[in-house]
C-alpha cells in the first residue's frame, strides 16, 4: 500500500473510530468510574508539567523580548506581548504537545497492551463493547481537561513573566498587569479556549486508534507508542495552522 492510500486508510479509521465512541457514549452502561478516573489521570496528572512549561515560557517571553521592545521605548507594554503570544498561540500549542507526550502515548501503550494480550478480544466476547468503555472516556477527558489545563498554563505563565519583568528588568508589576490586561481581547480568551478542544480530539483519537490497531506483538507496542505521539504531535501543529486561520475570520 502506498503511503496516500495508507493515510486514507488510517484517516478513514480513525474518523470511524471517534463516530463510534460518540454515538455509543451514551448508552446503557455510562461507565462514569472511567470517565473520572481518565480525567484525574489527564488533568490531574498532566498538572505540573504543563503549569511548569507555562511558567518558564512566559519567562523566557520576557527575557528574550524585553531588550527589543525597550529599544523602541516599549518595554512598559511586555505584559500585553506574552499575554498575547501565550493565549493566542503558544499556551495552546505546547499544552497540547506535552499532553501529547505524556498521555498520548500512555493511551497508546495501554491499549496496545490490550490489544496483544487479547483482552480486547474478550471484552467483545463478554458484551462489552470498547468503544464504550475505553475510548469514548479518554477522548471526552482529553476534550474536557485540556483546555482547563492551557489556562492554567497561559496564567502561570503570564506569572513567570511578571517576575522576570520585575527580579531581572526592573518593571513594576503593576505596569506588566496593566498591559497584560490591555493587551487581552475576548476574542483572544475565545479562541485559546476553542483551539485546546480540537487538539484534545486528535491526541485523543490519534492515541486510541494507535492503540487499538497494534500488531506484532510487545515490540508493536511500542512502535504503536512512538508512532501515536509523532502523529499527534504533527497533527496538532497543522491543525492550529488551519484553526488559527479560520478563527482569524470568525471572530474579527
Amino acid at each position: 500500500m502506498n503511503p496516500f492510500k495508507k493515510f486514507l486508510f488510517e484517516l478513514q479509521e480513525t474518523a470511524f473510530l471517534v463516530y463510534y465512541a460518540f454515538v455509543r457514549v451514551f448508552r446503557r452502561p455510562v461507565y462514569v468510574a472511567e470517565w473520572v478516573r481518565q480525567m484525574d489521570s489527564i488533568g490531574v496528572g498532566s498538572l505540573p508539567i504543563i503549569l511548569l512549561t507555562g511558567f518558564f515560557t512566559g519567562g523566557v517571553l520576557t527575557l528574550q523580548s524585553y531588550d527589543t521592545l525597550a529599544y523602541y521605548g516599549g518595554q512598559s507594554e511586555t505584559g500585553r506581548l506574552v499575554a498575547y503570544s501565550l493565549i493566542r498561540e503558544l499556551g495552546p500549542v505546547l499544552s497540547a504537545l506535552m499532553v501529547a507526550g505524556r498521555i498520548g502515548s500512555a493511551i497508546s501503550a495501554e491499549l496496545g497492551s490490550m490489544v496483544v494480550s487479547q483482552q480486547i478480544d474478550a471484552m467483545r466476547a463478554l458484551g462489552t463493547d470498547p468503544y464504550r468503555k475505553l475510548v469514548a472516556p479518554r477522548i471526552i477527558a482529553l476534550i474536557l481537561m485540556l483546555p482547563l489545563l492551557t489556562v492554567g498554563a497561559d496564567l502561570f505563565g503570564i506569572i513567570g513573566g511578571g517576575i522576570v519583568a520585575n527580579s531581572l528588568f526592573g518593571l513594576d508589576y503593576n505596569v506588566f498587569l496593566t498591559s497584560v490586561r490591555n493587551g487581552i481581547a475576548t476574542e483572544d480568551i475565545i479562541g485559546g479556549v476553542i483551539k485546546p478542544i480540537f487538539f484534545g480530539l486528535i491526541i485523543g483519537s490519534v492515541a486510541c486508534h494507535k492503540g487499538l490497531s497494534t500488531k506484532g506483538g510487545t515490540v508493536g507496542v511500542g512502535r504503536s507508542t512512538t508512532s501515536a505521539v509523532v502523529l499527534a504531535s504533527i497533527v496538532v501543529i497543522i491543525a492550529d495552522f488551519f484553526l488559527s486561520r479560520a478563527l482569524q475570520h470568525i471572530l474579527e
